[in-house]
């Protein structure tokens, strides 16, 4: 009896399966694509700052536009109106005002800027990862939205009393008899704050890339 017992001890322990050293068996083929998922997981995914720096060069190119339309929408505002004879004119131009001069100069400086930094849109969109680029346009970005701004905001307090006048200060309300003139500087200034909010989506698009590199 003593030896029959021994034998089915004997049996039970040959049938029993070894552990897989190797990571071969069933418990290694389930672990090892787990493991390979996870490390998957903590790669970080390049697509979406892909994404992102495709929407920084198509908003680099609307506000190139927008700064191009403000800049030679004042540089050809111009009207004449003449009165009793073709001597005695009166005439408005954008230079009559300094306030308006420097509105162009500023549009015309950002205008260029954001023609020089498509390369470095195109490089983010080349390399993703690349925090150089980024980091130089956020800085160069804000210097441009406070300039361009600055000049937009002045241009629409002149657009304002223009159209409006001021009896405290004399001023009188001259868009009654240059309405042309007031409605090309008018879009000028609309499109010159279509290009600080250009700019400043693209402050904080480079902010949020920045940020999620870390």
């Amino acid at each position: 009896m003593d030896s029959d017992k021994s034998g089915e001890a004997a049996k039970i322990t040959i049938q029993e399966p070894k552990a897989d050293t190797k990571g071969k068996g069933i418990d290694g083929a389930f672990i090892a694509p787990v493991m390979v998922a996870a490390k998957a997981a903590q790669r970080p995914r390049k697509g979406w700052k892909k994404g992102v720096a495709i929407v920084d060069l198509v908003l680099r190119l609307s506000a190139i536009v927008a700064g191009f339309a403000a800049t030679s929408l004042m540089a050809t505002t111009d009207e004449t109106l003449p009165f009793f004879t073709q001597f005695l004119q009166f005439h408005a131009q954008y230079n009559d005002l300094p306030t308006f001069s420097f509105f162009l100069i500023a549009n015309a400086i950002t205008s260029g800027y954001l023609v020089l930094t498509l390369p470095f849109s195109i490089v983010c969109i080349v390399r993703p990862r690349a925090a150089g680029p980024r980091l130089l346009l956020i800085i160069l970005d804000s210097v441009m939205m406070g300039l361009t701004t600055s000049a937009a905001s002045a241009s629409a307090a002149i657009v304002y009393l223009a159209h409006n006048g001021n009896s405290s200060s004399n001023w009188n309300a001259f868009c009654l008899q240059f309405n042309n003139f007031c409605q090309q500087v008018s879009s000028a200034v609309v499109a010159s704050f279509v290009v600080s909010a250009l700019l400043l989506c693209l402050v904080v698009l480079s902010a949020f890339a920045l940020r999620k590199m870390k």
